[in-house]
């Protein structure tokens, strides 16, 4: 396809509503390539768009170990754990620890930090095995809501079965505003250059992006064309943010199986766009 078709096919194609959940609906960030470059930014003390600065992860780890585990040492699951920053911090409490991510390079970068301190495993949350006997299991920094609504059931039910009697999960998620203003978000471009400006391509290139909310799905579609200057090629890239109420993601929780479900109001966090809602398994 020649440039111009592949220019044509961006302008004319509408957001397809009845396929938001079909096929690559979520940026591969395991891809080896796309996983490389992302974990420069996950361990960058620029900015909290990967994953937060060390000092908020060590103020929000001594918070759920204060608060949630009555500082007593558990067994827990980070569920999505990138690079192992917040593993890090719990296995100087001595925390039994098992953190599951599908980018490679993020897991590699925790081997290499963490050794035999904790379970390190590289794979898709939505079809590895978790494994069990977890006082507690984590999912933080609003990964949840990239996933399909039946995925997101699916997670909780693998998540509630993982758990050890008297088990909790701690799930913080978008808010419903949050995820509608992503898809409310005018339409932009950039130039490639360092950091985030950068994690499409290595090769100098241009990123259009689009914006849509699809009121109908309750959902946030982004769709982010990569013109690439090396060889005059189009890639483009989805990124879908399903948004819930409140009231949702407690009645998600408790169709999993949860019970006693609280929203956390004094969760310390650099941005009220996440939330955090704490679950019990009897």
């Amino acid at each position: 396809m020649s440039l111009q078709d592949s220019l044509n096919t961006i302008i004319d194609q509408p957001a397809d509503e009845a396929a938001l959940w079909d096929g690559a609906y979520k940026i591969p960030w395991d891809d080896p390539d796309f996983s490389r470059r992302m974990l420069a930014e996950h361990l960058s003390q620029e900015h909290d768009l990967a994953s937060r600065k060390r000092e908020m992860i060590r103020t929000q780890v001594r918070w759920i170990h204060e608060h949630i585990c009555n500082n007593t040492p558990a067994k827990l699951l980070d569920i999505g754990c990138g690079p192992g920053l917040y593993i890090e911090q719990f296995v100087a409490l001595d925390y039994d620890c098992c953190g599951i991510d599908f980018s490679p390079a993020s897991i590699e970068y925790a081997k290499s930090k963490l050794g035999d301190k904790a379970k390190l495993i590289e794979g898709d949350i939505r079809t590895v095995e978790f494994g069990g006997g977890y006082d507690l299991a984590m999912m933080v920094f609003g990964e949840f809501n990239v996933f399909s609504p039946d995925e997101c059931r699916m997670i909780l039910k693998k998540t509630f079965e993982a758990l050890s009697p008297g088990g909790k999960l701690l799930l913080e998620a978008h808010t419903f505003d949050a995820v509608e203003r992503i898809g409310r978000t005018p339409n932009s471009w950039y130039k490639s250059g360092p950091g985030l400006m950068g994690l499409f391509s290595d090769n100098p290139h241009i990123c259009l992006i689009e914006n849509h909310w699809l009121d109908k799905q309750q959902a946030a579609l982004q769709q982010f064309h990569i013109l690439d200057a090396a060889d005059d090629t189009i890639t483009s890239y989805r990124s879908t943010t399903k948004a819930w109420t409140n009231d949702q993601y407690k009645q998600l929780l408790k169709k999993a199986g949860f019970t006693q479900v609280n929203i956390h109001s004094k969760w310390p966090v650099h941005s009220r766009d996440l939330l955090l809602l704490e679950a019990g398994k009897k």
